[in-house]
């Protein structure tokens, strides 16, 4: 059963790209340092915690951070102007809760939005984007914003908005990738017997440029590597292209990405335990750390494991707690079942 309340705390901690330390890392580090025989913080910031075997070389990754915003000027009537920090859409934004990390706390921000009653008709069908969002800190003035702490470079998020909307359903800003994060912990706190050597990452940076898994894939050199990212849902106005819908159970997607070995063994460990594991087709690189885990070093055989949910990168991301029960169970028996296996395809 999923623990709600570390879920929530999971998700919620701060720590956008480049930022984990502002609160998620120390979270990661509490969680895992009792069920694992070491734990270190690399330069970069990952998270590495390794439980020990004499199996193969595992490494397990679920990115820390988060999408979100910059300040990149503060006018003379007081208004934050900002530039996102990795993939946000600004028409998300629009009347919108950012929590800001200033140098004097956390600060909340608003993204107002004109009126209908006073928008000429020809606006009313414009867009927001990066030159029409403004931030309200509440100040009258520039000065006024910096007494309150802000500064060029402070960094914000998307406000916590965590609701659970039936029995099964949760939606909240940043299930991507603190599901995966949540799920990964899960797993690694229920493993029992195993005999693969598993290094569990809280990576950095995913979010722009996949930078710290790239760090830790070469420190540890594994000989398997699975990201755990979540991967979109069935939704409305998805037209039919996507394949995985919510309650489905589990994702694993097939394509050059991924090692067929590492595959074909999910497949068998989700049919002994009668785990339901959707297919998804990526017939490009993934766009999750399993792209730069695989062309590390001599090669790394990749998989990726996802949690489908609805509205990525939007402060409503929709995920189905089945799912992710689901995906701990999994991710716990691939680990325990794993192995010494041909990995050449």
């Amino acid at each position: 059963m999923v623990n709600l309340e570390l879920l929530r705390k999971v998700v919620e901690a701060p720590g956008i790209s480049g930022h984990e330390f502002l609160g998620i890392r120390d979270v990661v580090v509490e969680e895992l340092k009792d069920h694992v025989d070491e734990v270190k913080v690399d330069r970069l910031g990952n998270v590495i915690a390794h439980k020990k075997g004499s199996g193969p070389k595992m490494m397990i990754a679920a990115h820390m951070d988060k999408i979100g915003v910059m300040v990149n000027h503060i006018d003379k009537e007081g208004y934050l102007h900002v530039v996102p920090v990795g993939g946000v859409d600004p028409r998300t934004l629009v009347a919108q809760r950012i929590r800001f990390f200033t140098e004097k706390g956390e600060r909340f921000g608003i993204v107002g939005h004109i009126p209908p009653h006073i928008q000429k008709p020809e606006d009313r069908k414009k867009a927001a984007d990066w030159d029409t969002i403004v931030v309200d800190v509440g100040a009258d003035s520039r000065e006024e914003a910096e007494e309150l702490g802000f500064r060029i470079g402070t960094v914000g998020e998307f406000a916590p908005a965590f609701v659970q909307l039936n029995e099964n359903r949760i939606a909240t800003p940043y299930l991507d990738d603190r599901v995966c994060l949540y799920a990964m912990i899960e797993a690694a706190k229920a493993i029992e017997n195993h005999e693969a050597d598993i290094y569990f990452v809280g990576s950095v940076q995913e979010e722009v440029g996949l930078r710290g898994a790239r760090v830790a894939s070469y420190a540890i050199d594994p000989e398997i590597g699975i990201a755990m990212d979540v991967t979109f849902a069935k939704q409305v106005g998805d037209k039919g292209r996507i394949v995985p819908k919510l309650g489905g159970g589990p994702v694993m997607d097939v394509g050059p990405n991924i090692n067929p070995k590492v595959r074909a063994f999910a497949d068998e460990v989700a049919k002994k335990y009668e785990i339901p594991l959707q297919v998804e087709p990526s017939p490009r690189p993934t766009g999750t750390d399993a792209n730069i885990m695989q062309i590390n070093r001599e090669g790394v055989a990749t998989a990726v494991l996802s949690i489908p949910i609805r509205y990525m990168h939007s402060q409503v991301e929709t995920a189905d707690l089945r799912d992710i029960d689901l995906t701990i169970k999994l991710a716990k028996h691939l680990l325990e079942e794993l192995r010494p296996m041909n990995l050449t395809p």
